[in-house]
């Protein structure tokens, strides 16, 4: 019975999931731009960073992904989660409760779309 419980503690930590809720919450600011959840602009950024950094590895496999996009290199990753937000909170019904990712690959399509 211990070797089991041993066996499933690891699996609990790696099984959460960022919900378009979620990435809501630590990309919120207030009116001055300040993040609202500490850290909550790193943890917003870099969950958009793995986004991009997925989409760029599928399309360097030559394979397009389903909702492909072409964020120009120059477009900074604060500016990235502006738009990722508002995109997540205009649609929020539809993205509250599922996973973030796709609403973030359709956020950046509807921004940069590839030519």
């Amino acid at each position: 019975m211990t070797f089991f419980l041993i066996l499933t503690l690891p699996l609990k930590s790696y099984a959460a999931q960022f919900t378009g809720e979620y990435l809501l919450y630590v990309c919120a600011s207030d009116k001055n731009g300040k993040e609202l959840v500490d850290g909550g602009h790193m943890t917003c950024q870099s969950y958009i960073a793995g986004v991009l950094d997925y989409n760029t590895l599928i399309q360097s496999l030559g394979t397009a992904p389903s909702v492909d996009f072409c964020v120009p290199k120059n477009v900074a990753l604060s500016t990235l989660q502006k738009q990722v937000y508002a995109y997540i909170f205009k649609y929020r019904a539809q993205h509250s409760r599922f996973i973030a990712a796709p609403a973030v690959a359709l956020a950046l399509h509807s921004r940069y779309p590839c030519k």
